[in-house]
C-alpha cells in the first residue's frame, strides 16, 4: 500500500492512517495465516469456543458450563482442541516448550492457591478473622 500511496489520491491521508496502525500492531496482526487451522474470523473463534462449551457440557452431563472452563480454561481449551480428529503422535509432545509449559502451570496453581485462600472465609468466618487478628498483633520488626 505503501507503493502505490500515489495513486489513492484524496484518500492518501487514510492510507497514511492505516500504514501507521498496521505497523503499530505489525507483530502478531494476522495470527489466523501464519497458525495452522486457526480460526479466521471472529465468528469462526466463536463456532469453536462454543464448540467446546457444548462438548464439555455434553460430557459432564451438566446444563451450565463447568467453572474449571474458567479455572483452567487455557490448559482445557487449548488440550480440548488439540485433540481434535487428526493424528498425534510422541514428536507432537517432544517438541513442547517445557519452560511455557513451567510457567503456564505456576500461573494456573496460583490462580488455585488464591481460590482456595478465598474459600477459608466462607467455610469458617470467626477461624478466618482470629488468625489474622493474630497477625496483626505481631510486631513488624523482631525487638
Amino acid at each position: 500500500m505503501a507503493r502505490h500511496r500515489a495513486k489513492a489520491g484524496p484518500l492518501a491521508g487514510a492510507v497514511d492512517h492505516f500504514l501507521k496502525v498496521t505497523r503499530s500492531y505489525r507483530p502478531g496482526l494476522f495470527h489466523c495465516h501464519a497458525v495452522a487451522d486457526l480460526p479466521r474470523t471472529n465468528n469462526d473463534l466463536e463456532r469453536l469456543f462454543g464448540s467446546y462449551r457444548r462438548h464439555e457440557r455434553r460430557a459432564t452431563g451438566r446444563k451450565a458450563n463447568s467453572s474449571a472452563a474458567v479455572l483452567r480454561g487455557p490448559v482445557r481449551l487449548t488440550a480440548g482442541l488439540a485433540t481434535r480428529p487428526r493424528r498425534r503422535d510422541a514428536g507432537d509432545l517432544a517438541a513442547a516448550d517445557r519452560q511455557r509449559w513451567r510457567e503456564v502451570r505456576a500461573g494456573l496453581e496460583r490462580r488455585r492457591h488464591a481460590r482456595a485462600l478465598r474459600a477459608r472465609f466462607r467455610r469458617d468466618p470467626a477461624a478466618y478473622l482470629r488468625r489474622l487478628e493474630r497477625l496483626l498483633r505481631q510486631p513488624v520488626l523482631p525487638a
